[in-house]
């Protein structure tokens, strides 16, 4: 270290400290001399810079500035809270559930690998709220499931008429909650008739007072006046169905034309059940092969051994799974017999391998060899596919979404005229005869007798006459008892004018006909098209161009009416397998929201 000290006026700089020499302070001195005249250059360049920087505030002032940053954020933002809300809504409608354990998620997965080509999304991702939280996820949904009823029931709103008809079925979820499932039912524009799922709701207690509030509550949060309904497809329990206290006298009290429809594919359903337990052989046969489907569906091993039986016999059927006869699934009775039927012998030979068997469920199969090596089993499952295949294709018919009252109405005469032929001894004796045939060709089947000699002297094929006759005569009283409703008269009456152009007294209890226009636009109609039902009708009106339209615009509104009204209740039994997909066992607590 040196310090210097100025000596009166010669300028003579003193003494040293430090120990540094004077060359080498005069060397110091000029250095930094040197150094002070090359920082002048640097001192202008900054000057410059910051007058050029000055001058770029000026014309891009810091506001500007943060607004832009801003709105890019905003961009980035509303683009990846997209991304999130298309994986929600392709998860949801899927069916699949979105969250999981830490980690495992599918939407935090489904995100993740959508991010693998999104930059913003995966940055978005590394932020601590980034819109994928559970109350998040739940917000979205609503979000999704209320803009889906309002714009179901803006279109029911923007009809030319203002009809619809309310679908309603109840059942039980995992938790025994009971869950009520409403659906609407109209025509659109193109005179196409759609039934739309709203929603589950519950109640607090299954009266049919409470179920027309609930039904009337939904409507008032759809805007939709109850003016409006048409008509009401329920089940036929004495709560829905009830003359007096029945959801439908309470809703009809409130509005006289919301004709009430018990569920056509539900008759057809109670009709097939009838018939069957009328005769006690068809009604034990279709009990063994109940309990034959629910050993094949229990028993891995017996699955195992008709796998094997059916791989290693020469018979030219293919292999085809037994099943039980679910009391729920209104279609599938006539595919389990057949499935029987075509695979006798397999069966037989699965049996007396699984009754010599060690396993648990030998018992059972040597109950059902014993009960299936009887010829009136066979005889029985015969009889009975006659009478089930038919009564299943008319209730694969009235499931439709399009399908209307009339069409159900011709459907079932066709099907009873079809019984009616059959009430004659040649076709019953075909059917014996089919399955005597069955019975000589099995060794191991015992030939078909009459079980009490001593009682019935004659043979076997009188004996076992009877029975089917008695099923055959079930079948026939209740078409006339289930599709003999009350509310079909007036759909009759409306149905006729449209085929005969003849106005009758029934348009004037509904106020969107006018009697004066119908007189005039029904017999036009009827000369210049050729229809046979309402929805024939509505195809020719489909067709026409919109000026010729305008001249049938009651006949149009006719059609509506005919076609708004449910055949069946079968979309609301649909949303039950939804209902089984989403509140399973480990989700047994979610709430009803």
């Amino acid at each position: 270290m040196f310090s210097v000290r100025a000596r009166g006026r010669r300028g003579h700089q003193g003494e040293w400290r430090g120990g540094v020499s004077g060359s080498e302070f005069r060397f110091k001195l000029q250095t930094q001399g040197e150094t002070s005249a090359r920082e002048q250059p640097d001192q202008a360049r900054a000057q410059m810079q910051y007058r050029v920087t000055v001058s770029a505030h000026d014309s891009n002032p810091v506001s500007v500035q943060l607004s832009s940053s801003w709105a890019k954020q905003q961009e980035e933002a509303r683009h990846s809270l997209l991304r999130i809300v298309s994986s929600v809504q392709y998860l949801a409608r899927q069916g699949q559930a979105l969250r999981g354990k830490s980690g495992s998620g599918n939407l935090e997965q489904l995100l993740k690998l959508r991010s693998e080509d999104d930059p913003v999304l995966k940055k978005w991702l590394t932020r601590t709220t980034n819109y994928t939280s559970c109350h998040a996820q739940n917000e979205i949904l609503n979000v999704m499931a209320n803009t889906v009823i309002h714009d179901i029931a803006n279109t029911i709103r923007s009809l030319p008429i203002l009809q619809f008809s309310i679908i309603v079925d109840g059942t039980q979820d995992i938790s025994g909650a009971e869950q009520e499932s409403i659906c609407l039912r109209y025509v659109d524009h193109d005179l196409v008739p759609h039934e739309e799922f709203i929603g589950l709701y519950v109640v607090s207690e299954m009266t049919g007072q409470a179920i027309a509030d609930m039904a009337t509550d939904v409507l008032v949060r759809l805007n939709l006046p109850i003016a409006g309904l048409r008509g009401q497809g329920y089940d036929g329990a004495a709560n829905m169905a009830g003359k007096y206290s029945g959801a439908q006298a309470i809703l009809r009290r409130q509005q006289p034309l919301a004709l009430y429809v018990h569920c056509g594919a539900r008759c057809s359903n109670l009709i097939t059940q009838a018939a069957c337990s009328a005769s006690p052989l068809i009604r034990d046969s279709l009990f063994w092969v109940h309990q034959l489907g629910v050993l094949f569906g229990q028993s891995g091993k017996f699955k195992a051994m008709f796998a094997d039986i059916a791989t290693t016999d020469n018979q030219p059927e293919p292999m085809t799974t037994l099943k039980p006869l679910c009391p729920t699934r209104w279609t599938v009775w006539d595919t389990a017999i057949k499935a029987v039927l075509t695979q006798y012998d397999r069966v037989l030979c699965s049996l007396d391998k699984m009754a010599g068997s060690t396993s648990k469920s030998a018992a059972s199969a040597s109950g059902l060899a014993e009960h299936f090596k009887k010829s009136k089993t066979v005889l029985g499952l015969t009889l009975a596919s006659a009478v089930v295949g038919e009564l299943e294709c008319l209730n694969k018919s009235l499931q439709r979404r399009t399908q209307t009252v009339s069409g159900m109405l011709a459907a079932v005469d066709c099907v009873r005229s079809s019984f009616q032929e059959k009430q004659n001894d040649q076709h019953y004796v075909t059917l014996f005869e089919k399955a005597n045939a069955a019975v000589v060709e099995s060794a191991q089947i015992q030939p078909i007798e009459v079980p009490n000699a001593k009682c019935f002297p004659g043979e076997a094929v009188d004996y076992y006459r009877v029975e089917f006759f008695k099923v055959l005569d079930t079948v026939d009283a209740q078409f006339a008892e289930r599709f003999d409703q009350e509310s079909f008269k007036d759909l009759q009456k409306l149905e006729n004018m449209l085929l005969t152009g003849q106005v009758d007294d029934v348009v004037d209890q509904y106020p969107e006909l006018k009697r004066g226009a119908l007189a005039v636009e029904l017999p036009l109609f009827k000369s210049k098209y050729e229809f046979s039902c309402s929805k024939e009708a509505a195809e020719v009106l489909r067709e026409l161009p919109v000026e010729v339209q305008g001249l049938f615009e009651q006949v149009e509104a006719l059609v509506r009416l005919l076609l708004v009204v449910p055949a069946s209740s079968c979309e609301a039994e649909r949303s039950f397998s939804a209902l089984r997909r989403l509140k399973t066992w480990l989700r047994a607590t979610m709430s009803q929201e």
